[in-house]
């Protein structure tokens, strides 16, 4: 990581991960008891969007845009060598961000157009700081992270736009979704063989995760396929069976990098369980394209087990490492961890189980509830100096 000791301003402002994963918690605590209630009519918000694409949205380009920025505006110095983006354009972002929440909840009663214009401006904002910082590190090899970023936030302006002309956005929830588990696919596959190896080189094993490969890529490109096929037409045959193969490679993918091994390293082994979804999202993606499962099933083992599981891993390993603590997640972060995948489990097996869906929301807002206790100090304070238990999560 690139020193930070010439920054004189806020600790919250130092580093990309703080402020956005900060907002991240704090949102996907709120977020959810706020769903609920507007499910059971308690609550009406002014918003352009049906509450369902609001909900949907706001996982989406809200929760999730806010991870993928803190994440990359972390990782990038750390790939090109540079300063990292800190202090007042920090806070311009986040605020730019919080402008986006306050307008598609329709605070303000702003129309449809003037809520597309400042929800896009984030991820345009983001993408194009990040495409500054890799050119100007002249670090090549990563500008194909652009790409999902970039078309994440296309694909939040086509959900504006379908969500306006069409009356919902159904496309655009899978689209957003989608671009999401492609940035899983392509960075979890750099950082979670990278992680257990480490580890398990600190224990003297051998048997190490299979480096990148052919094979890898070859899983990306039939993931990506799957994926587009999933947004354009989740019904169709040819979707069911690229999904179900896409599933397989990545199953076998995950097996590679020897994620069993990690049992002993909850913080390590939250990533592989994280990914672990990404299959199991795809397979239930190609059982509803042959009506053997609900699209729903698939939606929410993706975005809630997947996305949610994974963010808040890289989160937790993020925070600690960059902070200066031990990469260890102890009891409150492991439940925490726990506790968002039992939030999505529960919310598939809901039409199954009386108030499944209203537990499922308490689950997930107690698992917020305990990462916003457990990293909100470490992500507003300043670095600690104590020694780190292992190397830095990106």
């Amino acid at each position: 990581m690139v020193p930070d000791r010439s920054f004189r301003g806020p600790a919250l402002f130092s580093y990309g991960f703080r402020p956005f994963f900060l907002a991240a918690t704090l949102f996907g605590l709120g977020v959810i008891p706020l769903w609920w209630l507007v499910w059971e009519g308690r609550v009406e918000l002014a918003s352009v969007f049906h509450p369902t694409d609001w909900h949907i949205h706001e996982m989406i380009y809200g929760y999730g845009a806010a991870v993928v920025a803190g994440f990359l505006f972390t990782a990038v110095p750390n790939w090109t060598g540079r300063l990292p983006t800190r202090g007042w354009p920090l806070a311009a972002l986040l605020a730019l961000w919080g402008a986006g929440r306050l307008v598609v909840a329709g605070v303000g009663g702003p129309g449809a157009l003037v809520t597309a214009l400042v929800d896009q401006a984030f991820l345009l904002a983001v993408a194009g700081m990040i495409a500054r910082e890799i050119v100007a590190g002249k670090n090549w090899r990563n500008l194909k992270v652009l790409v999902p970023v970039t078309l994440l936030w296309l694909a939040n302006i086509a959900y504006h736009a379908e969500a306006a002309f069409a009356g919902t956005a159904w496309h655009g929830h899978r689209a957003g979704i989608g671009l999401l588990i492609f940035l899983i696919l392509l960075i979890g596959g750099r950082i979670l063989p990278s992680f257990t190896r480490n580890w398990l080189v600190q224990r003297g094993c051998t048997a190490l995760p299979v480096p990148f490969n052919r094979f890898d890529g070859v899983a990306l490109a039939f993931g990506a396929l799957a994926l587009a096929s999933w947004v354009a037409a989740p019904e169709a045959r040819a979707t069911a069976g690229l999904c179900v193969l896409a599933a397989l490679l990545h199953l076998v993918r995950l097996a590679r990098w020897r994620g069993h091994a990690t049992w002993r390293a909850p913080i390590l082994l939250m990533l592989h369980l994280a990914y672990l979804f990404v299959p199991l999202g795809l397979a239930a993606a190609g059982a509803a394209a042959l009506n053997l499962a609900t699209e729903a099933t698939a939606t929410h083992l993706l975005g809630i087990g997947a996305i949610g599981g994974m963010t808040v891993a890289v989160m937790m390993r993020a925070t600690m490492g960059h902070t200066g603590r031990p990469l260890v997640a102890g009891p409150v972060l492991t439940a925490a961890f726990g506790l968002t995948l039992g939030a999505g489990l529960l919310r598939i097996a809901s039409d199954a189980l009386p108030g499944g869906p209203a537990l499922s929301a308490l689950l997930w807002a107690a698992a917020f509830a305990l990462l916003v206790a457990r990293l909100g100090p470490m992500l507003a304070r300043p670095k600690t100096t104590r020694r780190r238990a292992s190397s830095p999560p990106a």
